[in-house]
């Protein structure tokens, strides 16, 4: 890639696309997220990130249990959202 195209890319005159950005990524030794968010825009908070990254060295069933648990507790958490929409628009679906 040429330095005028990543100039492109930086001040906006041109967005890059999919394989490209897969590159730069690959040749900067970084998650294609390090080059499209910013630090805290994406990914868990610092406290749980060190929790995930811990579970990432567990073994495949322990990993299921702790994804099974997860899926559980962010289901939970949107049926509980609905249902106060539900009740906010006077039991109406919106």
């Amino acid at each position: 890639m040429h330095i005028s195209q990543i100039r492109r890319y930086e001040s906006g005159q041109s967005q890059p696309t999919l394989d490209a950005i897969r590159k730069l990524a690959r040749a900067l030794s970084v998650s294609a997220d390090m080059l499209l968010f910013a630090q805290n825009e994406r990914g868990p908070e610092d406290d749980l990130r060190m929790q995930f990254e811990a579970a990432s060295r567990l073994d495949p069933e322990e990993k299921n249990v702790i994804r099974s648990v997860i899926e559980s507790i962010v289901l939970r958490n949107t049926v509980k959202a609905a249902e106060r929409r539900f009740t906010e628009n006077g039991g109406s679906t919106p």
